[in-house]
């Protein structure tokens, strides 16, 4: 198996490029091409990018992420869900990087294989960076009213969120 997996990418690249040539494609001409293309979409990008970055650059940074998590303690403990994670789970709609640090730091203090950790990655791994992504695809195709894209994104990492924390307890039986 593990023999097809290492084979499978190059095959499907040659597999392409035979095609192309069958068909005399002009393969470096529609390859410089479609590289202008991916250039000019980056640039395009980069805004909506930088943008998102100042976002949770501020948001971190103004002490407003940690405000929110202990204003929101007291809700969380209730449900049981731990408070340590809500950070996580905050941030990791807008910033893969940001919630991915936050996880590895949750790691040094608690460990990896703590009931946060495997909470904490079980999260990271059933939820997507929802803000971020619709900010790449929508932006570079210029769709400017993502209509119920963001609040499905949302509501779906809102449930993976509980999810999350709902299975790592059942699984671990606390």
């Amino acid at each position: 198996m593990a023999q097809i997996s290492a084979w499978a990418l190059p095959a499907s690249l040659a597999l392409v490029l035979l095609a192309a040539l069958w068909r005399r494609v002009p393969l470096f001409e529609v390859f410089v091409e479609g590289a202008k293309d991916g250039f000019q979409t980056a640039i395009n990008l980069i805004p909506n990018l930088v943008g998102m970055m100042v976002a949770v650059s501020v948001f971190r940074s103004s002490g407003a992420l940690t405000m929110v998590t202990h204003m929101l303690s007291p809700v969380f403990h209730l449900i049981r869900f731990p408070p340590e994670l809500l950070p996580i789970a905050l941030l990791r709609p807008i910033s893969g990087a940001s919630s991915l640090a936050l996880v590895t730091d949750l790691f040094r203090h608690h460990g990896p294989d703590s009931l946060l950790g495997l909470i904490a990655s079980t999260m990271q791994g059933s939820t997507d960076t929802t803000l971020y992504v619709l900010t790449v695809y929508f932006g570079s195709v210029g769709i400017r009213n993502p209509r119920y894209a963001v609040k499905v994104g949302l509501l779906s990492d809102l449930v993976s969120v509980f999810a999350s924390v709902f299975a790592v307890y059942l699984i671990i039986g606390k």
